[in-house]
Order: structure tokens, then C-alpha cells, then sequence
């Protein structure tokens, strides 16, 4: 069917802005089409990496259960160099240590400790290692190595357990006022539903300290 004289013109315009921003917007639509495609890639890539490490994780925690210390270890290395960005990695070093420490392996379970501290994403796997290791430094009478661990920012939630811990290196430094202050510290800001007052209030009686609402 042979176009009429409007139809030729509306052509004509079409041809002419194709002409102009055709190019445009084909690499636009490119763009869009190759970014959603990384999307979509890079989605797919996390559940993969996720669905994969819960399983390898899932093989350190029955390691750990038949209490194969090597096993865990391997289980636990793997995790970090295979699956760093995922929270299995930083959960497997946190249960490698433990083990290390109930094998008696106290270098091993700094290192582990050491990882997250290092290579961790979330700052609560960081505190708790933190912690942790200032108490392994604790038993090797590196106090002042401890104290500047727990030096660092801590999330809110960990208050107690880091003055609680400061607490302990500071009495074995013979600091028992600096120690009492650590210990009142860890009082005030534990609830009282916290089953870890009383032991708190043990050490703190244990030094010359009163309660807060002792004292009042």
C-alpha cells in the first residue's frame, strides 16, 4: 500500500531522529541490559557461595562433634580461602579456635582469632574474637597486649563483656583500682537478668569493690 504525503513525512522524522540518537540508545539499552546481567550474575554468584560454604561448614561442625582436630582446621581454612565474604568464614575460624584451645593449641587459636580480627566483615565476629583473644593473652601473661585489644570500638552490645575483661588483665597487673572501675563498669551496663552479674560482682567483692546499688 503506497504511503500518502503524511505518512512519508512521520517516516521520514523517524528516520532522520534514528539517524541521530539511534546509536544512543542502542548502546544505552546496552548498558542496562549488561548491567542487569551483572546483577543477575553477581546475585546468583552470593547464593552459590553461600548454599556452598553452609554445606562445608556444616562438615566442621560434625568434625566437631567427632572431635577431629585436624579435620576442623582443614574445614575451617577452607572456608576462609574459598568463602572469605561469607559469615561461615568468620564462624568457622571463631569454632577452630575453640577447639585449638580445648586441644591446648593456644598459637593456633590466635591465629584463628587473629583471622577474624583481620579479615572479618561484621564487627560483632570481630568483638567476640577480640574478646576472646585478650583472654588468651590473659593465661600467657601478655596483659598489656589484652588491654590494647580491648582498646578498640566495640558494638554496644559487647559493653559488658569488654570491661568484664578488662577487669580480669588489670587485677593480674595488680591495677585492682583501675580493675574495680572495669568491673562497676561491666555492673552498670549488664541488665539484671544477666546471669554473668553475679560472677562480675564475685571478682568485684573479691577486690575491696561494692556494688553501685550497694554503696548507695
Amino acid at each position: 500500500m503506497a504511503y500518502d504525503h503524511e505518512e512519508q513525512e512521520q517516516m521520514a522524522s523517524l528516520k532522520n531522529w534514528w539517524n541521530q540518537y539511534g546509536n544512543l540508545l542502542t548502546w544505552a539499552l546496552t548498558i542496562v541490559l549488561a548491567g542487569y546481567a551483572a546483577w543477575t550474575g553477581w546475585n546468583y554468584y552470593q547464593r552459590t557461595q553461600s548454599t556452598e560454604a553452609s554445606m562445608l561448614y556444616n562438615e566442621l561442625q560434625n568434625a566437631v562433634k567427632a572431635k577431629d582436630q585436624a579435620k576442623i582446621q582443614r574445614a575451617a581454612t577452607d572456608l576462609q580461602d574459598r568463602y572469605v565474604r561469607t559469615a561461615y568464614a568468620q564462624m568457622s575460624a571463631l569454632v577452630a579456635a575453640k577447639s585449638a584451645v580445648d586441644a591446648n593449641d593456644l598459637p593456633l587459636a590466635k591465629t584463628q582469632l587473629q583471622w577474624v580480627i583481620d579479615k572479618g566483615a561484621d564487627a560483632e565476629y570481630k568483638a567476640i574474637a577480640r574478646i576472646r583473644l585478650a583472654g588468651i593473652l590473659l593465661d600467657e601473661k601478655a596483659y598489656d597486649a589484652g588491654l590494647a585489644l580491648l582498646a578498640a570500638d566495640f558494638p554496644a552490645e559487647f559493653a559488658v563483656n569488654v570491661a568484664d575483661r578488662k577487669g580480669d588483665l588489670l587485677v593480674a597487673q595488680n591495677k585492682l583500682a583501675e580493675a574495680r572501675t572495669a568491673y562497676q563498669l561491666a555492673l552498670d551496663k549488664a541488665e539484671q537478668k544477666n546471669p554473668g552479674r553475679q560472677l562480675i560482682q564475685l571478682k568485684l567483692d573479691a577486690i575491696g569493690g561494692v556494688a553501685a546499688k550497694a554503696a548507695a
